[in-house]
C-alpha cells in the first residue's frame, strides 16, 4: 500500500542499534553526558505542549533529574535519533499532589493529565491515545516504543520457566532469570484488522463500553498456528456470520496499548446476512460508501467514526478515497 508510512506509529528515523543494547558501560555514560529521557507515568509520557492549542511533543530530562526521583528501574535504551541515544524510564511510583482518578486511568480514553513539580511549565504526563496524532512521526514512534516496552517489563517481573524473579538486561531489550538462566523477550501480538467490504458497502462492528455511537473495523488476535487470511476470516465469522473471501494485506501498526501488532486487511465478503456472537461484539451493521462520507463528515445521526490515529481511521479514509492499492 502505497500511504502505508503514513499510519501513527508507523515509523521514522529512529536507529535502535540493537548491537550496542549488550555494552552497559557505554550507554552509562551516554547517561552520564546527558542523553535524554523519557519519564513515563502509568503508560503516560511526559508531554510539552497543549493538544488543545493544537501540538505537542515528547519531553525529555537528563539523568538524575527530579521527575526521575520515583523510577524503581532503570533507563530502557530506546535507540538513537540523529545520532543521539534516547532513553525510557518508568516513574510510576510517583504519586501527584492532585488527586488520581482511579476509574479514568487506563480506561477507553482517559483525559485527565498530571503535572510533575519538578517537570517545568506547560508540561504534563498525558494518555499517549489523546496526543498520538499530534506528535510528529518520531516522537510517536519513541512513545509508543516506550510505553510498550516498560509495560511489558511490568507484567513480567518474574520468569516464566521457574517464577523466580527476573532482572532487565540487555538495556531493557530483554529479562534474565538468575535461577534458571532463561532468556525472555518483550512480546508483541499479532492482531488483523480488516476492511471487509461487498460492493460499495464496509461491515462496521462495535465493541461493549465503546462510547456512545463509535463503530470501527473488525480486529482480533491471530491465533497459534493461524496465517493472517485464516484469521480474517475466522474472527469475522465468529464475530458476525459474515463469511469472507479473498483477503489481502494492506498495512500494519504497531498498537500499544498495551502492545500489539494491527495488521490491517482487505477482505471480500461472500455473504450479506449478518448474526453478531453478543460475547464478541455488541452490535455489526453494513455501511455504504455514501453513507460512510457522512460519517467521516460529523453529520451521521447514529454512528460516529474510528478514532483519528487508529489503522482503523487510516484504513476507511482510504477506502473512501480509493487510495487501497
Amino acid at each position: 500500500m502505497r500511504h502505508a508510512s503514513g499510519v501513527t506509529f508507523g515509523g521514522s528515523d529512529l536507529d535502535r542499534s540493537a548491537a550496542e543494547r549488550r555494552d552497559a558501560a557505554a550507554l552509562a555514560g551516554e547517561l552520564a553526558a546527558g542523553a535524554g529521557i523519557l519519564p513515563v507515568w502509568r503508560g503516560k509520557p511526559l508531554v510539552a505542549g497543549d493538544p488543545a492549542e493544537g501540538g505537542c511533543r515528547l519531553a525529555l530530562v537528563p539523568a538524575g533529574h527530579g521527575v526521575l526521583t520515583a523510577a524503581e528501574e532503570e533507563p530502557l535504551f530506546l535507540g538513537r535519533i540523529e545520532g543521539a541515544a534516547i532513553f525510557a524510564q518508568d516513574i510510576s511510583g510517583w504519586e501527584p499532589q492532585e488527586p488520581v482518578d482511579e476509574a479514568q486511568i487506563g480506561a477507553f480514553l482517559d483525559p485527565t493529565v498530571q503535572r510533575h513539580p519538578e517537570a517545568g511549565d506547560g508540561t504534563a504526563f498525558r494518555e499517549l491515545r489523546a496526543v498520538m496524532t499530534q506528535l510528529s512521526a518520531r516522537d510517536a514512534e519513541l512513545a509508543a516504543t516506550a510505553r510498550a516496552l516498560l509495560n511489558w517489563h511490568r507484567s513480567h517481573g518474574f520468569c516464566a520457566r521457574c517464577g523466580a524473579a527476573s532482572e532487565i538486561a540487555e538495556a531493557g531489550w530483554q529479562r534474565r532469570c538468575g535461577a534458571c538462566g532463561a532468556h525472555h523477550f518483550p512480546r508483541t501480538d499479532p492482531v488483523v484488522i480488516m476492511l471487509i467490504t461487498r460492493g460499495e458497502r464496509v461491515l462496521l462492528g462495535r465493541s461493549p463500553g465503546w462510547p456512545e455511537g463509535m463503530f470501527s473495523l473488525l480486529a482480533g488476535f491471530v491465533e497459534p498456528g493461524e496465517t493472517i487470511e485464516a484469521a480474517v476470516r475466522r474472527e469475522v465469522l465468529e464475530e458476525t456470520g459474515v463469511r469472507v473471501g479473498a483477503v489481502d494485506y494492506l498495512a500494519a501498526q504497531p498498537w500499544p496499548f498495551p502492545a500489539s501488532l494491527m495488521m490491517g486487511c482487505r477482505g471480500e465478503a461472500v455473504s450479506d446476512e449478518i448474526e453478531i456472537d453478543p460475547e464478541e461484539i455488541e452490535a455489526a451493521r453494513w455501511v455504504s460508501r455514501s453513507e460512510m462520507l457522512t460519517v467521516f463528515a460529523g453529520t451521521h445521526p447514529e454512528i460516529r467514526p474510528a478514532r483519528r490515529g487508529a489503522i482503523a481511521h487510516f484504513l476507511l479514509e482510504a477506502w473512501l478515497a480509493d487510495r487501497l492499492d
